[in-house]
């Protein structure tokens, strides 16, 4: 076989990881937003975390004894589950006060600002059509945070914290799943993550008296746990450029979460914000995938 044939149905997994991993997210993300409501923020972020890095312990280290936690980056392992974190707390609160399918689409302009974060650190060309996708994608969260009107309120700006942190985890992520052992990956980020949220827990540990919150409890830690499993598998599998498109089937699943568990749907404004968003963002991507295709043949030339 050929080695396009060889790596097609490699790529074809990795979006179907990616796709399962952004379905995952958005089950997390509207159980959060509901168990918020009962629960301390700070407290459902620990579970969150514990249940990851319990989980993967349980399961992986009996097989794989202390080679678990081998590594050659422990510094960006470390790093890489702080921005994890960091992604987490603006996460949680955001969906606090905002509905989820808004929240969604306004964290999707994470691989906008990738171009941004890789034009103004690193120092890469970013051309003219780039820069005009970018301003598009942040005139459409513009249109759903709507400075200024009747339904803005500063929460609204935290997903903008969250979407820098996400940004730089992704680029981490990319960089780390070359080289590194995914569940060593995924081990690390929910220990960093579980270590530093206990440091919060004796202030806002409250007592359960429902099962359903501690299902759903179980249910964020199951969903966060196995989707970012799923995103290390996906990255492992295929480049960066051809996944990202299929991030943005998260803005239908998250829509779809919050219709079932709050009936409800954005408005025509929010919509069209989403629209400009996924549609500046898919087509960043189809440029990146157009400009990889362009060096490998001018390479084989």
């Amino acid at each position: 076989m050929s080695g396009p044939a060889r790596t097609a149905p490699n790529t074809l997994a990795g979006i179907a990881l990616l796709v399962a991993a952004v379905a995952c997210f958005a089950v997390l993300d509207t159980t959060t937003k509901i168990i918020s409501l009962s629960v301390p923020v700070l407290m459902a972020l620990w579970f969150r975390y514990a249940f990851q890095a319990i989980a993967t312990t349980v399961a992986m280290l009996p097989s794989r004894g202390w080679s678990l936690l081998r590594t050659a980056h422990p510094k960006f392992q470390c790093l890489r589950g702080l921005l994890l974190l960091a992604t987490s707390v603006f996460a949680f609160f955001s969906l606090k006060h905002m509905p989820v399918g808004e929240f969604t689409a306004i964290v999707m302009i994470t691989p906008l600002v990738i171009t941004l974060l890789a034009s103004l650190t690193l120092g890469e060309r970013v051309s003219v059509l780039r820069w005009a996708l970018v301003i598009g994608g942040f005139v459409g969260t513009l249109i759903i945070i709507r400075p200024g009107g009747e339904q803005f309120s500063w929460a609204m700006l935290l997903p903008l914290g969250l979407v820098i942190s996400h940004a730089w985890f992704q680029i981490l992520t990319s960089r780390l799943a070359r080289t590194e052992d995914p569940v060593t990956m995924h081990f690390y980020s929910g220990w960093v993550g579980m270590l530093l949220a206990s440091l919060a827990l004796p202030f806002v540990w409250t007592a359960l008296d429902s099962w359903t919150l501690w299902a759903g409890l179980a249910l964020m830690g199951f969903m966060g746990t196995v989707g970012h499993f799923m995103m290390i598998l996906a990255y492992a599998r295929a480049p960066v450029s051809t996944l990202t498109p299929f991030l943005y089937a998260q803005i239908g699943f998250a829509m779809l979460g919050g219709w079932l568990a709050f009936s409800h749907v954005p408005d025509e404004l929010s919509l069209l914000g989403m629209c400009m968003i996924t549609a500046c963002g898919a087509t960043g991507a189809w440029l990146a995938v157009r400009e990889s295709r362009v060096i490998i043949q001018a390479a084989e030339s």
